[in-house]
């Protein structure tokens, strides 16, 4: 390795264990602990307004729902106007707030009732203050057979998503498609710095596309089932050996469905946090409080201040 390497994997760790010594983790968004499950959180560029999945206690229905904000505070949560019997999930806002991209298994139209595979699917809008159109496949050649999962777009609109293709590395690997300013270009898997024969998935793509943030499952040097993980580019455009968030990040138990605000530097991701433990209620009320907030072992949304730029 080049000493100017060296230099650059050292600058990079050292930042990654400054941040660390000084962070705090909270619940995001406390409004959303009246439901069991919240999968995934995307937040528009201005902060104006955030979209999310709510899951079912066992994940079986997902639905994507948003809430905006007004003079600083969030307005009730409400479901997509596309809801229906199909599932919905893992959301991603366009930098101009104009397409809101996802994954669904809806049929591909409406002559059909019967479930597809996963695929990535948009809404468009004029502006934020328009309706959105119904649903629009994505097709070819981003769509196959397979499921397709988790899209983000970095400013260059080139796109990453996770695919469970049996011509990939490992169980989920994650592609990205390059955008060459008409359509998407075939997808390409990542580097064995980034793919393994394990599972690799929820992948979030930095604005300038220098860094990815993304879970390793049972990954040798985790410390739980599924931990996050930052990968930066090289000079070359080259994917460089990940690492682990740490410990405040992560925990024993699975974490996920990362995204990076990096106006605010702050990521927000999902976890299966668990620190529940026995008290005396004064009523029921008390109680079904205490188990549907934050650190409960269910699917909550949390966020912690981190330069993850650096």
């Amino acid at each position: 390795m080049k000493k100017t390497q060296i230099i650059t994997c050292f600058i990079a760790i050292t930042s990654l264990i400054n941040a660390q010594q000084n962070q705090t983790i909270e619940i995001a968004f406390p409004i959303l602990n009246q439901y069991t499950n919240i999968r995934d959180i995307n937040l528009a560029t201005d902060s104006s307004e955030a979209y999310f999945t709510i899951q079912s206690p066992a994940g079986e229905l997902s639905q994507i729902a948003f809430i905006k904000k007004t003079k600083n505070n969030w307005s009730k949560p409400q479901l997509l106007p596309c809801s229906d019997q199909y599932n919905y999930l893992e959301p991603f806002l366009s930098n101009d707030q104009k397409r809101l991209y996802f994954a669904s298994d809806r049929p591909l139209n409406n002559s059909s009732t019967e479930k597809k595979d996963y695929d990535i699917w948009y809404l468009e809008r004029q502006n934020k203050n328009q309706p959105w159109s119904q649903p629009i496949n994505l097709g070819t050649p981003i769509n196959t057979n397979q499921n397709e999962f988790y899209p983000t777009l970095a400013n260059n609109n080139n796109l990453y998503f996770t695919l469970d293709s049996p011509s990939g590395l490992g169980k989920d690997d994650i592609y990205y498609a390059r955008w060459n300013g008409t359509n998407y270009e075939n997808p390409e898997l990542l580097n064995q710095n980034i793919n393994t024969t394990g599972y690799e998935f929820n992948a979030f793509i930095s604005k300038n596309e220098d860094f990815l943030i993304y879970t390793k499952y049972n990954a040798n040097d985790g410390l739980g089932s599924g931990d996050l993980y930052i990968a930066h580019k090289d000079k070359n455009g080259q994917w460089q050996t990940p690492k682990n968030l740490g410990e405040i990040i992560n925990t024993k138990y699975m974490e996920y469905c990362p995204f990076y605000d990096q106006a605010n530097q702050t990521l927000y991701f999902t976890s299966k946090r668990n620190n529940i433990t026995p008290k005396q209620f004064k009523n029921t009320e008390e109680y079904q409080q205490y188990i549907l907030q934050s650190h409960n072992g269910l699917s909550k949304i949390y966020k912690t201040k981190i330069n993850l730029t650096e």
